[in-house]
């Protein structure tokens, strides 16, 4: 099988590295061009000495990159710059992976509320497809653009995506996500409250009063349940916090059961949603799941409690930058090419 010509905008934040550690070990893939502006003719090696022996590429501009040869380009870029690109690089045939927003809210209003631009493309916007494989497979398989979910979104959405798919189990209408990411997740930049001195021995919450992934949270809930995307029948209630860790991810989601889905068994439920899943780990009854168990891995894990009769509470962990990131854009990709899900990602997690 002929291998993957692999291109990566934007290789120098903490996703870009991430990937690039990913697709070295990746028996199909072939890394052809990664591009930094700032970085362009340093070795790729020499900022990242964990790639030493295993990446040899420089950093090029995008102009000298050849991005129009790959296969597919994966976008590891802040928001604004896949849509300014995606339709020279699909016109030659290659396939995107967002790893950014451009592509991720279908509703263009809220789009420009949040990321504060005009959208480039509406048109391509139209088509690209939601990258969360354990709920789009098939419609990955066919895509042309892939808009690789948010971190926070995904713990979210494969902690809910069970009770939600069957109508009238809980009180979709009152759903709550709290949910705490390691400082990664912020990226690699220079910010004072992401220094050491700011975030360590530290926790706090942040964006109380709106965060952008509140939308594509609640936007990707009502698709799962089926109703109109702005429907108030589905509407989650989102309160992000960062934790003094490096990467990690933890969501504590709450529901409101309904007669019928108090009748249920909740574990036997999630159990058979995700009995065919290669990466979500659907842990036994009573279980709290700890985010140091998927560190590295591209493995989401979950647990599910019923604290009160009428209450579902869901506990899911998962590295940010690997199922919530760069680990789930390398899933997308052995999705839209046919290759095994699993390919490349077998890596276990790192402990202690």
């Amino acid at each position: 099988m002929k291998r993957l010509r692999i291109g990566i905008v934007g290789g120098t934040g903490y996703t870009g590295v991430e990937l690039l550690r990913l697709l070295a070990r990746h028996p199909q893939a072939e890394l052809a061009a990664i591009t930094s502006r700032k970085e362009a003719g340093t070795a790729v090696s020499d900022m990242f000495t964990s790639l030493r022996g295993h990446v040899d590429l420089a950093f090029s501009t995008p102009e000298d990159a050849p991005l129009h040869t790959c296969d597919i380009v994966f976008f590891a870029t802040p928001h604004g710059v896949a849509m300014a690109q995606a339709r020279r690089l699909l016109e030659a045939g290659v396939r995107i992976i967002d790893l950014a927003a451009d592509f991720r809210l279908q509703n263009l209003a809220e789009f420009t509320q949040w990321y504060g631009m005009e959208h480039a493309c509406p048109d391509l916007l139209q088509e690209a497809v939601y990258g969360l494989p354990e709920l789009h497979r098939a419609a990955i398989a066919k895509a042309r653009i892939v808009a690789n979910p948010g971190c926070y979104p995904t713990t979210v959405q494969l902690g809910f995506a069970p009770l939600l798919r069957t109508p009238g189990l809980v009180d979709a209408s009152h759903l709550v996500a709290n949910c705490a990411s390691g400082v990664s997740g912020a990226g690699r930049k220079a910010e004072i409250g992401l220094l050491f001195s700011e975030a360590s021995d530290n926790f706090k919450a942040y964006g109380v009063k709106g965060h952008r992934h509140g939308p594509e949270i609640n936007e990707q809930l009502r698709r799962i349940a089926g109703v109109a995307p702005g429907s108030d029948a589905v509407d989650c209630l989102f309160v992000p916090h960062l934790t003094p860790m490096i990467r990690g991810m933890h969501a504590t989601l709450h529901a409101r059961l309904t007669p019928a889905g108090q009748a249920l068994d909740l574990q036997r439920l999630f159990e058979d949603f995700y009995a065919q899943e290669p990466f979500v780990d659907v842990l036994p009854a009573g279980s709290t799941p700890e985010t140091r168990s998927v560190r590295g891995a591209n493995t989401l894990r979950l647990a599910v409690h019923k604290p009160r009769p009428d209450t579902a509470l869901i506990l899911v962990v998962q590295d940010n930058l690997t199922k919530g990131a760069s680990g789930q854009a390398v899933q997308n990709m052995n999705v839209m090419f046919g290759l095994p899900e699993a390919m490349g990602l077998d890596g276990l997690a790192v402990l202690p």
